[in-house]
This record gives structure tokens, sequence and C-alpha cells, in this order.
């Protein structure tokens, strides 16, 4: 059992949790058997987030089948409260993919609670994150491109040990990195080249590690960018800066992450349009349906246009 866990006790959901542990700990007091995990057969796979769940299909191809919970950029991750349906699909689960870093503990917690025979994949701890960290590391390119498609395709190799020797779960990680991901890479490379060290603003934390994938500068404090994340309260010393920063045109381009909006985000987007800076939407999820490649392709493309005219414009 991969058991890769970062707790944490900051949830504003725990009274959801606890419902659903309480139909898992119904579901097994149903049953006075002990349940032998599968050794064949198609892996099944629940991802709490779908980012993770799309790489996951890149990598295990058919040998796969994944079920993602939060699935669009509509719904709020860090306000998310998981359904009974959640619990039965992760209780169900041969491998559970969560973010952890304190992203998603409802996830965790449900996986340790559906028992032993489900695997447990920690996104966040196997690349050494701690909750309290930034937990968007999807937005980490070099780490999506160097690292975790080894770590997706070693879990999986954990679940059905049998296939390691095949390298069929390694494979599909090499194939990942060098087939569709290099349209990712191809952008990144571009916008890295051209426009390092510009001056970029962000609305919260998500666009740190995706900034600092593609050397760009973001001067937005770092502190404001936090307690947007977090939900807290900006200081008045960091809305006085972005104010300047806006007023005077000191940054190149916005990113606006849509699934986290507050009175303090609108007005900075609203004085971004007023200043004629481009403003760039960048989501937590990716739309329903959408593979993790496609999904950062187009918001680089967008990216690299408003970097583009920015850069005409001045």
């Amino acid at each position: 059992m991969i058991l890769i866990y970062a707790f944490t006790m900051r949830s504003p959901v725990l009274r959801s949790v606890a419902v659903v542990l309480g139909v898992l700990g119904a579901m097994a007091c149903s049953s006075c058997t002990t349940v032998t995990p599968p050794t064949t057969g198609v892996i099944t796979v629940v991802a709490a987030e779908a980012q993770w769940g799309s790489i996951a299909v890149a990598i295990g191809g058919n040998a796969v089948r994944v079920t993602n919970i939060i699935d669009n950029p509509t719904i709020d991750p860090h306000s998310y409260e998981p359904s009974p349906t959640d619990a039965d699909a992760i209780a169900h689960a041969d491998l559970v993919i969560v973010n952890g870093i304190g992203y998603d503990p409802w996830a965790t917690d449900l996986a340790a609670a559906a028992g032993s025979r489900v695997h447990v994949l920690n996104i966040g701890a196997a690349l050494g994150f701690h909750p309290g960290d930034n937990p968007h590391q999807w937005y980490d390119l070099d780490a999506v491109r160097k690292e975790i498609p080894a770590i997706i395709a070693g879990a999986l190799n954990a679940v059905r040990p049998q296939l390691e020797a095949s390298g069929r779960f390694d494979a599909g990680a090499v194939g990942f990195t060098n087939g569709p991901y290099r349209a990712v890479g191809t952008l990144e490379w571009t916008i890295a080249s051209t426009f390092r060290g510009t001056r970029v603003g962000a609305s919260e934390s998500i666009a740190s590690p995706l900034a600092r994938s593609l050397s760009l500068n973001l001067v937005t404090p770092p502190s404001f960018l936090r307690a947007m994340s977090e939900g807290g309260e900006p200081t008045a010393a960091d809305l006085a800066t972005i104010d300047r920063q806006l007023r005077s045109r000191s940054i190149a381009v916005y990113l606006d992450n849509t699934q986290n909006q507050t009175p303090v985000i609108t007005a900075q987007v609203a004085l971004c349009h007023r200043m004629q800076i481009p403003v760039v939407t960048v989501t937590e999820t990716p739309p329903a349906h959408q593979s993790y490649v496609a999904w950062q392709s187009r918001q680089l493309t967008a990216l690299l246009a408003a970097l583009t005219a920015a850069k005409d414009h001045r």
C-alpha cells in the first residue's frame, strides 16, 4: 500500500467529511470479510483533481479507468464538500490520487477511512512539500515534465506489480513527456526565452509556480498572494503596492484565477482593464473533459499572446 500522506486539519468542510466517513463506516460494518486487493485487470483510479487524473490516463492508457472528483472550473476546490458518491468511489478504488499540501484533506481522510486495500498517492508529499507550502504544484511545469510522470507510473506499478517488469507504465510516463507534453514544453520555452524577467502581477498564489517555470518576475507581494489563496484579508500596505503597480502600468500582464474571486480581486481586474493591462485567466481545474495538456496549452497560448501584445503596446 502506498501511503504518502500530508495531514492537515485546516479544512472548512470537516462536517461534510464526517458525514461521508460515516457512510464508509456503515459500508465497512456491512461486510465482515477481509477484502483482498485485485492483482489483475484494469486499475480503478480516483483522482481528487482532474489535472492529476488526466495525466494518469495519459500514462496508463487502457490499463486504467479514471474518475475525477473536482473536474471543472466552476467548482471552488478550497470549499469543496465531498458527497457520499465521492466516498463510495474512493472506497472502491485501487488507487486514489490526492494533491495534498493541505489542498484536499477531505480526499486524504476518505482514502484513509477506505482501508488498506486502497493505494494512496499524495502528489505534494511525493514532491517533498508539506502543509503550508504552495499547493498549486500542477503549475510547476518543470516538475510536471521531470517528476510527476515517474511518480504516477510508480504508483500504478505498485498497484499492479506484475506489470512493472513489462515496463508498461514507465513507457507511458516517457511517452507522455516526449509526446503530448511537448506542446506545453514548447510554449514554456518560448515564453521563458522571449520574456525572461518580465514583470507580471497575479490575483493569488496559483501564479507563483507558473511564473517561476516561465522565468517571469511576479512582483505582486507574496503575502497578498497567500492571503487571497487562503481566504485571508490583505494588508493595506499590500493593496497600496498593487494599486501603484497597476496605475503606473509597471506590470505587463495580470494573471487572474477566476475560480477564486473576491471584491478585492474584482476591483484589481477592473483597474487593469482601465489601465489597458492584459488580464489572462488561469484556473485551478481544467474545463470538463479537457486534458491537462490541452488546458495548459490553451492558457499558455493566451499568456504568450498577452505578453506579446503588451510588449508591442509599450
